[in-house]
């Protein structure tokens, strides 16, 4: 493995990161679990970043690529008629609930969230955008614009005029301790401020994640996105839902994560967990936004019929075993048993999180400061006992969990024995 690791620091870029003192090559899968290099297995809390939706070796996907195959047609691109991507975006459009709705395809969530604001900054003839403080939309340039996290960003230049929100930061002085209904008050008072000091005329958008997956699974409480659009429709400003990792039912309580505020965006982009693992991206939009531009689009790759058959797939996987409901059970597991946990823990500053989709924060047990050398110290410890967990949040002090969507029950229960041992461990040294 050291020579493998060698090989990679020679020809990747160095901001590439790797888990782990010593990395892990992961080269086979079978359900929730992965083996590595080594022979020894993992249950996946991590899910190649929310990817792995349904898991490994899945037959209904596998079988469904290997029927495409067989055909012996990888690639036609979208200048021919594809049947597996219309019906894909048939699904998706019902889905969205998104009146007269339209499905573009690309290959990841960042194309997906630049196209969302090229449909937006035309309909509206703007370059000026709102996004969320702590957000992550993608690493290309635009993309990156709307991004507030500096970790995450190279620099300030941006094709768009941006200015950033309140909403999943109520960790700051001046929001502690409000109730929702006091905090969501404050966001739309803030909101107002900015329309009336920061921008000059039409505004494209509003861009969020409903849940901030590099922010750290931090969210906004329910209510605040149907609060921000009653403002926005006021002066005919898009909302556009970053549903990357929120979306196919991860949240247990709804099937795209912005539905938890009782709120239809004009737009959703999508990418991650649709294809389990292939290369799959997309916007879901109004029809007008959608045929608004003027000139000749298309993506090479995007829509591909491999692509469009594992989506069809683990699309169809999700529906017919009703894993949003499974989410639901088996996240709250996780989650409860965490925050009992958390209770007798020091080094927990919180636990948060929906369905398969949560977080612990982990503190200085004297000071209350985010301690990012301990959620490196407790990846060493999960990884120790066989699990995978992700690591993030604005200050590298969040442990991310968002196992497949196929966690059973007793799966959920060995992780979290795993994680409460390890998050033992870790206080134990820190005190």
């Amino acid at each position: 493995m050291s020579d493998l690791l060698a090989r990679h620091r020679a020809v990747m870029p160095n901001w590439m990161a790797l888990y782990y003192n010593e990395p892990i090559e992961i080269v086979g899968g079978k359900g929730n679990r992965v083996v590595d290099a080594e022979g020894k297995s993992y249950l996946d809390f991590f899910a190649g970043i929310l990817t792995n939706m349904i898991g490994y070796d899945v037959p209904e996907v596998r079988e469904a690529v290997e029927r495409q195959l067989a055909t012996g047609v990888v690639h036609t691109s979208t200048l021919y008629l594809l049947r597996t991507q219309v019906e894909l975006a048939e699904k998706i459009a019902r889905l969205s609930g998104i009146p007269d709705a339209k499905v573009f395809f690309t290959n990841s969530g960042t194309e997906a969230n630049e196209t969302a604001l090229l449909l937006a900054t035309y309909a509206r003839g703007t370059d000026q955008v709102l996004a969320m403080r702590q957000s992550y939309h993608g690493r290309s340039f635009g993309a990156i614009s709307v991004t507030s996290n500096r970790a995450w960003k190279n620099n300030s230049l941006s094709p768009l005029n941006v200015h950033f929100l309140h909403g999943a930061d109520r960790h700051l002085t001046q929001f502690r301790g409000m109730s929702d209904a006091d905090y969501i008050a404050a966001c739309v008072d803030d909101l107002r401020h900015v329309l009336a000091t920061a921008v000059t005329g039409n505004v494209a958008a509003l861009i969020a994640e409903p849940i901030q997956g590099v922010g750290g699974f931090t969210a906004a409480p329910d209510g605040l996105f149907a609060a921000y659009k009653e403002v926005l429709d006021e002066e005919g400003i898009l909302f556009v839902s970053d549903e990357v990792q929120t979306g196919w039912g991860r949240t247990g309580s709804a099937f795209f994560g912005i539905q938890n505020h009782g709120v239809t965006p004009d737009m959703m982009t999508f990418a991650k967990g649709l294809g389990n693992g292939f290369a799959v991206g997309g916007i879901v939009a109004r029809g007008d936004l959608m045929d608004g531009p003027h000139a000749i689009g298309l993506s090479t790759f995007g829509g591909n019929p491999i692509s469009m058959a594992a989506a069809n797939a683990t699309l169809d996987y999700v529906l017919d075993h009703d894993l949003q409901a499974n989410a639901a059970r088996t996240g709250d597991i996780l989650i409860s048993g965490l925050r009992e946990a958390a209770g007798r823990l020091p080094v927990v500053g919180d636990v948060r999180g929906r369905g398969l989709m949560f977080a612990v924060d982990l503190v200085d047990p004297a000071t209350g400061a985010p301690a990012p050398a301990l959620a490196a110290r407790f990846m060493e410890e999960t990884k120790k006992f066989g699990l995978l967990a992700g690591k993030g949040g604005l200050y590298g002090s969040t442990l991310r969990m968002a196992p497949p969507l196929t966690l059973t029950e007793d799966e959920a229960r060995e992780g979290l024995g795993i994680l409460v041992t390890a998050l033992e461990t870790v206080d134990d040294e820190a005190r």
